[in-house]
């Protein structure tokens, strides 16, 4: 599995409606509304690389209201379990 964070700028009297397109996407797990930057982050996981031209160029820039993304592909995924133990190495007395 292939995950990517995109960030994406978009036009801001339509953050709801198009956070809401892009969540409605197959391969979009989350999409989250923030400041700074960027107004949406979207988490996309795919099958393979190849795929993520399908996802972001293909159809999250194609939403009507998208100015713009930046895209980081995910090298590993660490969960919360994986950083609790990983932070508590050594603390035990």
């Amino acid at each position: 599995m292939i995950t990517a964070i995109v960030l994406i700028k978009t036009s801001v009297d339509r953050i709801p409606e198009i956070a809401e397109s892009i969540a409605a996407l197959d391969s979009v797990s989350e999409v989250f509304s923030v400041t700074g930057t960027y107004d949406l982050i979207a988490m996309v996981r795919v099958a393979k690389h190849d795929d993520l031209a399908d996802v972001i160029p293909g159809r999250i820039s194609r939403i009507p209201g998208v100015e713009g993304t930046d895209t980081h592909v995910a090298f590993r995924t660490y969960s919360q379990h994986d950083l609790e133990a990983a932070f508590a190495i050594g603390l035990d007395s």
